[in-house]
């Protein structure tokens, strides 16, 4: 008996009135409006200006991504916009179209371009991962950037394995600055005595983590036409409470002439610490940071024997745990006194300082890094109420200190 092939069943006409259908002019408006917005939204997704060698590299890697993500997004868009409106029901559309199911060469080419696409970013990301990563084999300048909580200090090292000074709060260089010249490579040595940290500066385009018992070792020059800019970083693994304090800066001088003239003034200045062990650059085990400069006169505040101010009441105050053990302190007016300052945290450097009413600095002791006690020596203050801090860690440890 033959087979009677039904034809697709006839639709009812469309309910919809013609005059909402949209012409061709508003629909280019809409999809140029869409376009615009797009365009607009892709800046805020942007990376900063790249500012190193390395970062150069890593910004070339994000614009060829970018770019491929860009044409797939506009051609799927683009298609699925296209189709919405070719085919679009009419009025006059009375039958289902024609179906049908599979097509081999489609199916074919989904699968290999993207297979194409993925295998072309493997490369280029591992010939990125390789320029970020390769090291000079010979630098003529090598930084240790010890992360502690919650502070960074840089300690240059020589060509013999010394530490040429190391920077500190008490102008032996700049305290959590990391001054590098223009044009030349250098290699920083990352270490941390306590949790893990990140060294991260937005505009290097590079996070590397800083890790208790290992040295990550990693090279960056900074762009020639960068030179005399300053560069904020941060620390971006959240290590403790005073995580949003730790902050530092790199300076980049105006030429090699500058850097070289700097790094005298900082040697003839600043602590000349004991060798960086070989291989693994890591921080000195002496005494504190704030050392008297070469010429043998103890630095202010550095409580050493002798100083003018010895003699008068003496106060004890200790840090532990990044903290003080006390908030409050009392001092009689117009009469030195010594403040015997412990500090209990291994590894993290502490002092104390004085601030008056307005903020200024009337007293500052040298840091003191790791479990150690020293004894600072106040010259009289007068009657009033004063504030003693840590300035490496002014936010958390702070307390009142009352004259009278």
């Amino acid at each position: 008996m033959p087979v009677t092939r039904k034809s697709p069943p006839r639709l009812p006409p469309s309910p919809i009135p013609s005059r909402t259908r949209w012409p061709r002019a508003r629909s280019m408006l809409a999809i140029l409006l869409i376009v615009a917005a797009t365009a607009a939204g892709c800046s805020a997704f942007y990376p900063p200006q790249d500012v190193t060698t390395e970062a150069a590299a890593t910004r070339g890697l994000y614009n060829v991504v970018f770019l491929i993500a860009v044409v797939i997004f506009f051609a799927v868009e683009g298609a699925i916009i296209w189709i919405v409106v070719r085919y679009r029901r009419k009025p006059t559309d009375t039958e289902l179209p024609s179906q049908f199911h599979g097509n081999n060469l489609i199916e074919v080419i989904w699968t290999v371009i993207p297979t194409a696409i993925v295998l072309f970013l493997f490369v280029v990301s591992w010939q990125t991962l390789n320029t970020v990563d390769a090291k000079v084999a010979d630098p003529s300048i090598r930084v240790v950037a010890y992360a502690q909580r919650f502070s960074w200090d840089f300690r240059y090292i020589g060509p013999d394995g010394q530490y040429l000074f190391t920077t500190d709060a008490q102008g032996h260089g700049v305290y959590g600055t990391l001054t590098v010249p223009p044009g030349v490579p250098v290699e920083v040595h990352l270490v941390s005595p306590d949790v893990i940290h990140a060294f991260y500066v937005p505009k290097f385009l590079f996070k590397r983590d800083v890790v208790p018992g290992i040295t990550n070792i990693f090279d960056f020059t900074v762009d020639p036409q960068d030179a005399g800019q300053t560069f904020r970083g941060q620390c971006a693994e959240l290590c403790g409470i005073g995580h949003g304090t730790m902050v530092f800066q790199v300076q980049a001088t105006n030429s090699m002439a500058d850097y070289q003239t700097w790094l005298q003034q900082q040697i003839d200045q600043g602590f000349k610490g004991t060798p960086a062990p070989s291989g693994s650059a890591a921080p000195p085990s002496g005494g504190p940071a704030g050392s008297p400069a070469a010429g043998g006169s103890p630095a202010p505040g550095s409580g050493a024997p002798g100083s003018p101010a010895a003699g008068g009441p003496s106060l004890a105050l200790s840090a532990t745990n990044t903290a003080f053990d006390k908030s409050a302190l009392e001092a009689p007016a117009g009469t030195p006194f010594s403040i015997v300052f412990q500090n209990n945290d291994a590894g993290v450097p502490h002092n104390v300082e004085i601030l008056d009413a307005s903020g200024a600095k009337l007293f500052s002791g040298d840091l003191v890094t790791g479990v150690n006690t020293v004894t600072y020596q106040v010259p009289g203050l007068p009657a009033g109420t004063y504030q003693f801090r840590c300035v490496v860690h002014p936010a958390q440890m702070t307390g009142t200190l009352t004259v009278k």
